[in-house]
């Protein structure tokens, strides 16, 4: 494999296929896979759509602490995407560890976040980030999904784009879900 230097940008199109790839299946193992509307390769904005049910809004119905447990959940669900979309490209596609630098720059973005979205304490943003990251590397590292996840990001660069359905149905079919 080449020795590309991986970044927060994409390298090429097949990089953001395993990226995309990555944070799709990430949300499968997060049992959160009914969040996606839809994703699309070509976007120009995120890739990932989500549907209502990833929007929480406020409600004097809905006790603070429902929509603050919510908030937590959806920072947990796109911490573990950004991690995803980096093992994904770097485990599966490259076949090397995901460099530590781009690790230690998504903790700081992830840190920011943590306070500024859902006023986490330090060791609240460190322990989920760590427990993500723990996830996301067992996922990645196991040999046996990388087949499965090659496909996946062969069948994202073949559709272009694929609703929530559709992506149900991928995954199935590839037995990731």
């Amino acid at each position: 494999m080449s020795k590309t230097k991986l970044t927060l940008t994409y390298l090429n199109e097949d990089d953001r296929a395993y990226g995309l790839a990555g944070m799709v299946i990430s949300l499968a193992s997060l049992d959160a896979i009914s969040r996606i509307s839809e994703v699309s390769l070509d976007a120009d904005g995120p890739m990932v759509e989500f549907s209502h049910e990833y929007y929480f809004p406020g409600s004097p119905t809905i006790s603070p602490k429902a929509t603050w447990d919510n908030l937590v959940q959806n920072f947990h669900i796109t911490t573990s995407m950004v991690l995803s979309n980096i093992m994904a490209r770097s485990v599966v596609r490259m076949k090397e560890e995901a460099p530590s630098d781009i690790l230690k720059e998504i903790y700081s973005i992830v840190e920011q976040e943590g306070k500024d979205t859902c006023a986490l304490e330090d060791d609240e943003i460190e322990n989920l980030y760590n427990n993500a990251l723990a996830r996301t590397r067992r996922l990645f590292h196991n040999p046996r999904l990388h087949p499965a996840i090659d496909e996946f990001a062969r069948v994202i660069s073949r559709r272009r784009s694929l609703s929530g359905m559709e992506i149900r149905d991928e995954l199935h079919l590839l037995q990731l879900l």
